[in-house]
């Protein structure tokens, strides 16, 4: 029997408080979606997971695959949302694909190992973005030294005599310069850089007008490639590759300093990254915490017909038996390299109103060991949802509107109507789940949204708007009391 010095990895840490348990990251999913305990449970503990893996002795390490999600519930419930937030918290790259967007080999459309080429890109700007926030700092200061030489150009003369004179750099084309005249020549420059690097940091001359030179990146005039989509990609990458080879054009553009600024950084931080290791970094990232979200899975479910048999479209299975490697672990080729996804966390959501779970091929459902029901929104959790979460659309709604210096509250009663609403428009027409908030909030601040701007400018609106139940009943309660107006309007 093994003991547990054995199943440790002598070479990792032991997992510390520094990492989120299970419970903190229910917390902090909590701060934007409403209800959906269990989901919430499911992929935490998948989270956690992925951790202790890190942690197992090397020889274990391979073998402990992932756990596989779906989520059963209808639209609109916090299935992506859930998987989105969760990807934030690991940091990890994430994807987010429609099943029924793919088609199987030999037709045309996207091919599945399309979702992990995907996957690689995301990890690769990921990557990248970190490491231009590690030298962002260096790349400003090579950048002032660049903005230095344009409006302080090197004095000519001192340069010459240094290159091109004796040792002591003292006698050039007849002329005789003393080492102090050069002494005194670089100080006066030096002192003018020091003042025109303190007039840059203070920002005094950003609307300056300067000439830079600046590499061309060429992509405008790239040829467009025509065909199958997933050969169009592979096509558009490899025609990539081939002219970030080429050697850039240069071309001279007329900009302020902020401007220039921010394009010259630009180029520094480019220079400065290595991208081998940034690739590099990014398959192992995409490898060990990439997270790939498929959603509408049930819609490459064949439904059973009546008679016992599948319906008439074969090409839904056809996409299951693609799919089916890549969720078990295969190695696809990207642009960047070789990614194998038998550590690739699969989360897969569907409504499954038609087709069930046990309809999708079984070797697929047992690559999805985990299955979560996500439950219908009620009219309490309405009311949570704009209310609570950080995002919360009162939130939004009150920022935005904040900009034009309007202060717009809406009391409980009006709040809790709305969500009253939600319930019953969602209830008689198609449950849509909390996007029907959305609906009903466009409809209800429509003309106030429209209208404000010349309403402040005139002053024929208090500074301080609020809505009340009134008029939240006011001006929904003909369109929700109407089923068919509500099918076409919320």
């Amino acid at each position: 029997m093994s003991s547990s010095s054995d199943l440790q990895n002598p070479s990792v840490k032991l997992i510390g408080d520094e990492q989120l348990t299970p419970s903190q990251i229910v917390e902090q999913l909590d701060k934007y979606i409403i209800g959906q305990k269990d989901a919430k449970k499911s992929v935490a503990i998948a989270l956690r997971n992925r951790l202790r893996r890190q942690n197992v002795s090397e020889e274990l390490r391979d073998e402990i695959m992932p756990n596989n999600i779906i989520m059963i519930g209808p639209t609109g419930v916090g299935k992506t949302e859930i998987a989105r937030r969760l990807a934030k918290l690991a940091k990890a790259p994430f994807v987010k694909v429609e099943a029924s967007k793919f088609t199987e080999v030999g037709y045309v459309g996207r091919d599945v190992e399309s979702m992990i080429r995907d996957l690689a890109e995301q990890a690769v700007a990921m990557v990248r973005s970190e490491k231009s926030e590690e030298v962002r700092e260096k790349a400003a200061l090579l950048v002032e030294e660049r903005l230095l030489d344009i409006l302080l150009p090197p004095v000519s003369g001192i340069e010459e005599q240094e290159s091109e004179g004796d040792e002591e750099g003292l006698v050039v084309s007849g002329d005789e310069v003393t080492g102090d005249e050069r002494n005194l020549e670089r100080e006066i420059n030096r002192k003018s850089r020091e003042k025109m690097l303190e007039r840059l940091r203070s920002g005094r001359m950003e609307d300056r007008q300067i000439e830079i030179e600046i590499s061309s990146d060429g992509q405008g005039g790239m040829m467009q490639i025509f065909g199958p989509l997933g050969q169009m990609e592979d096509l558009g990458g490899i025609m990539q590759d081939l002219m970030s080879g080429m050697p850039k054009k240069k071309k001279k553009r007329r900009l302020t300093i902020a401007e220039a600024r921010k394009l010259l950084e630009q180029e520094e931080v480019q220079k400065l990254i290595d991208m081998d290791v940034v690739v590099k970094e990014a398959l192992r990232k995409a490898e060990e915490s990439g997270i790939v979200f498929i959603d509408e899975i049930d819609k490459i479910a064949a439904p059973t017909t009546g008679a016992g048999g599948k319906g008439p479209d074969v090409s839904r299975e056809g996409v299951q038996r693609d799919l089916l490697p890549i969720v078990e672990g295969s190695a696809v080729s990207t642009k960047h390299g070789i990614v194998k996804t038998d550590h690739v966390l699969f989360i897969a959501s569907g409504a499954f109103h038609v087709a069930r779970p046990s309809d999708l091929i079984p070797e697929l459902q047992g690559r999805f060991p985990i299955r979560v029901e996500l439950k219908s929104l009620t009219e309490e959790d309405f009311f949570l949802i704009l209310t609570q979460p950080r995002n919360a659309l009162i939130k939004q709604y009150r920022a935005m509107l904040l900009t034009e210096e309007i202060d717009l509250e809406f009391t409980e009663d009006a709040i809790r109507e709305i969500a009253r609403t939600a319930a019953k428009v969602n209830e008689t027409v198609e449950n849509i789940g909390a996007r029907r908030l959305h609906t009903i909030l466009t409809n209800l601040l429509e003309e106030l949204m429209f209208g404000i701007p010349e309403m402040v400018k005139d002053g024929s609106i208090d500074k301080h708007v609020v809505i009340d139940a009134e008029k939240v009943r006011e001006k929904l309660g003909k369109i929700a009391a109407d089923r068919d107006l509500s099918q076409y309007i919320l």
